[in-house]
């Protein structure tokens, strides 16, 4: 084994877990799931037999990633972070037939007890403010918040919010790293030299 396993997780046989990875108390990994390198699975965490974790994710406490869930690498799930898996659900009806793909692209940030509807696409280094609800696709580098989510802004890749209108044709500077992001129209992207 060449990743952490905390002796009260369980990984069952047939689940692919990366080299580096730390899985934590009280964690349970399904057959058939395909864990990344360098992931950690914090405290409570759940992964489903057809979920897919990318490299490089840190899944904050009691998140469960169900079948249809793929987060691309360097995805950040906040504590108790939601993701749904039909749209309707009822105890009385078997609706496994209907689960839908959720995709969380690379480096976005989903904040604590956000919702995530299933069927959605949460673009590259998109950011999901806590306590959020998200029921639509969200755009490459847009910061999200409320219930349900709004576009309030765009982020870099490294986490900080960018002074850039929400519309017309502009530049902004990242203040950390000092990247330069291009908007055009309702696109927010990194400037390549």
């Amino acid at each position: 084994m060449s990743y952490f396993r905390h002796e009260s997780a369980f990984v069952d046989e047939g689940a692919e877990v990366g080299d580096g990875s730390r899985i934590w108390h009280f964690v349970h990994v399904c057959s058939g799931a395909k864990v990344g390198r360098n992931v950690v699975l914090g405290q409570s965490v759940f992964v489903s037999g057809r979920a897919i974790v990318g490299d490089n994710c840190k899944i904050q406490n009691n998140v469960s990633i169900y079948d249809g869930v793929i987060l691309e690498d360097d995805v950040f799930c906040g504590p108790s972070a939601v993701f749904t898996n039909v749209d309707n659900p009822r105890a009385a009806v078997d609706r496994k037939s209907e689960f839908r793909e959720t995709h969380v692209g690379r480096g976005a940030t989903l904040g604590a007890n956000c919702t995530i509807v299933c069927g959605v696409r949460i673009g590259s280094h998109a950011f999901v403010g806590a306590g959020s609800v998200v029921t639509g696709d969200v755009k490459d580098h847009a910061l999200m918040v409320g219930v349900p989510a709004r576009q309030t802004g765009w982020m870099s890749r490294h986490g900080e919010k960018l002074d850039l209108p929400l519309s017309g044709d502009g530049t902004a500077v990242c203040p950390a790293t000092g990247e330069t992001y291009l908007l055009s129209g309702d696109r927010c992207r990194l400037k390549r030299p």
